[in-house]
């Protein structure tokens, strides 16, 4: 488990690179305002792609997932390092944010099907730690601006790359084939519709789309959420990379806890607590936003960085719990491709509605998919949703 959550945090931080370093990609490039919100749904539709593709194919459950996961990093790091070099123009940081996503699709799911073929009993805290992984991956682009004020853009995307290539060494060259992997035999692509037949597995793959549709509009908006406080406070001084590491960086522990706290409680009870925490986090968003104490207004980001991603290892687990062992690997990936679709959704969104209504109030909107999915986790059939959906 040591190695696969080094791989992941070492791969994973490919994934908001770009955002850390989107004040530079802003200036350099004379980017609009909105480019947070474009180059953010880049990543994200390429990672949609991919999973589909991966999914389709069911790529994870015919072949060896760590190699699968090798040669994803390795081109995930090849598009990302593109980046750095001159002449570059917005169309072509789209277009490479758009594959680095795409190859990060061999990588988080895959990351989560290796897991599952090594631990089935408290596969919910294996997963915790492993997206606990990809949570500070996520943040540690932000905390290399935020170290050092000196640091180039470009030294950002470098050692990003570094990074994922030497987490896909690990990961073929110390992981092999877990042994609960029962490998699918041929080519079936009626996976991708017959899982959503299980109601158990859909109640779990609709809780998590809910949750998926606050979880990157916020950590996108982040920094922004800082700014936001800074503008209605000019009194106040963040430290914003730094600060955006912090927040985000705090779901890992959260994601640990979780799986943990699930042991005793149920992975079911956990995930919808989360939901129900981070729900109100949004809801409460505006009176935060203007409240005239700095310290409290972070201790609360801080909390919603933990709630915002505690139960999304819990989902994973409740939906490789519920899918045979042949189909578990696209069934994740199914899962994570219609998750991140939406996740598109939630951040266009707040990109035309910060323009359309006062800042304070546009996170408020965050509340939507939180509630829908605590509706789908509560709308269970007591006869047939049972045994590992606890």
């Amino acid at each position: 488990m040591a190695i696969i959550v080094f791989s992941q945090f070492c791969c994973i931080s490919l994934w908001f690179a770009g955002n850390a370093v989107m004040d530079d990609l802003l200036i350099e490039y004379k980017l609009g305002e909105n480019a947070l919100g474009h180059l953010t749904s880049a990543v994200q539709f390429g990672f949609i792609s991919g999973t589909l593709l991966f999914a389709v194919l069911t790529i994870s459950d015919r072949f060896s997932p760590s190699k699968v996961f090798f040669i994803s990093a390795l081109l995930g790091a090849f598009f990302n390092i593109l980046m750095v070099f001159e002449g570059n123009s917005y169309l072509s940081l789209l277009i490479l944010r758009f594959l680095t996503g795409f190859f990060l699709a061999g990588i988080y799911p895959v990351g989560m099907k290796i897991a599952a073929d090594y631990f089935r009993k408290g596969l919910g805290v294996s997963l915790g730690f492993l997206v606990g992984a990809l949570v500070v991956g996520t943040a540690f682009p932000h905390v290399l601006k935020g170290f050092s004020s000196d640091i180039s853009w470009r030294s950002v995307i470098i050692i990003t790359s570094i990074l994922s290539f030497i987490g896909g060494l690990v990961i073929v060259v110390f992981i092999k084939n877990g042994p609960f992997r029962k490998p699918s035999q041929h080519f079936e692509p009626s996976v991708f519709f017959r899982v959503f037949k299980n109601n158990k597995f859909r109640s779990a793959a609709f809780g998590y789309f809910g949750h998926m549709w606050e979880l990157y509009a916020f950590w996108a908006f982040t920094p922004l959420l800082l700014i936001t406080y800074q503008d209605l406070h000019p009194l106040t001084s963040f430290n914003i990379p730094l600060l955006s590491f912090i927040i985000i960086s705090s779901g890992g522990i959260a994601c640990v806890l979780g799986g943990y706290i699930s042991l005793r409680y149920g992975t079911r009870k956990t995930a919808f607590s989360a939901l129900m925490l981070s729900c109100f986090c949004c809801l409460i968003s505006p009176i935060m936003l203007i409240l005239e104490n700095s310290v409290i207004f972070i201790a609360y980001l801080i909390f919603w960085g933990m709630v915002v991603i505690a139960d999304s290892p819990l989902f994973s687990t409740l939906v490789a719990n519920n899918v045979n062992h042949e189909s578990r690997g696209t069934a994740l990936t199914i899962v994570n491709s219609i998750g991140f679709s939406i996740t598109i959704i939630s951040i266009q969104m707040l990109n035309v509605i910060s323009q359309l209504m006062i800042p304070e109030m546009i996170y408020i909107f965050l509340a939507i998919g939180p509630l829908l999915g605590l509706l789908a986790l509560n709308n269970r059939r007591p006869k047939t949703i049972s045994g590992s959906f606890n």
